[in-house]
């Protein structure tokens, strides 16, 4: 199942680049692997999947310890303060940033150990009370504020759009978070690689594609249906 779910996924990104006039080499598929267990991953492994995605400290450390070390984990999940040392240095990303103080922990808990933590602000696009994340007019003067911690990084910018019954309805919060990364760009601000916008998930990847998204997070369509976390699907 998770190869052919894999195949069909794939082909689909392949249809919305070449729809946006995009090189599929700019896209990279995440495949969330949230609740699911070691064996289902090194299916998704053995198909040549490297990038995986959590949203629980405590899975993705376990995880960490129990895979292959050439898998590029990705925290895709809220991200506790009081959690960040035990996954520092385990990441290549971290996507959910949404607050400054979470930035602040990261900075410290990385000058322990002299890291140099790639990170993702968090942009909740829609405003939607039940997500976290910075809103728009906030990005900015966070972006300038974290662009002075010498240990992260901040590569680009995240968001997760509403659930919805179609995904075309996310296409402006999609276009909004890819004008302000343009936008952002363009400010070439000091210590600021914006490189990676994530956003799109398994309802709605292909229109975040044709707006932009240079990675995509996909669980539901790889690993097949699983119990809903809050409201939606990845």
């Amino acid at each position: 199942m998770i190869l052919e779910n894999l195949e069909e996924v794939n082909k689909r990104i392949l249809c919305a680049c070449e729809k946006a006039g995009r090189d599929p080499k700019e896209v990279t598929l995440i495949a969330v692997s949230k609740t699911k267990p070691a064996s289902m991953i090194e299916e998704a492994y053995g198909a040549g999947v490297r990038d995986f995605g959590e949203n629980k400290v405590q899975e993705l450390c376990e995880k960490y310890k129990e895979l292959p070390q050439d898998i590029k984990w990705h925290m895709i999940g809220h991200l506790q303060r009081n959690k960040v040392k035990q996954i520092i240095g385990k990441t290549v990303l971290i996507h959910s940033v949404d607050s400054l103080r979470l930035a602040e922990q990261i900075e410290e808990e990385a000058g322990k150990q002299d890291l140099i933590i790639d990170i993702l602000l968090e942009i909740n696009v829609a405003e939607e009370d039940s997500k976290f994340g910075f809103k728009l007019e906030e990005a900015e003067s966070a972006i300038l504020k974290i662009a002075t911690f010498p240990h992260v990084r901040i590569k680009g910018l995240m968001t997760i759009a509403p659930f919805v019954e179609k995904s075309e309805e996310n296409r402006s919060v999609f276009k909004k978070l890819r004008q302000f990364y343009v936008d952002m760009q363009s400010k070439n601000i000091d210590n600021v690689n914006m490189s990676l916008l994530s956003m799109g998930m398994t309802g709605d990847y292909e229109v975040a594609i044709e707006e932009g998204a240079t990675l995509v997070r996909v669980g539901t369509g790889i690993f097949g249906t699983r119990y809903k976390i809050g409201e939606n699907e990845v």
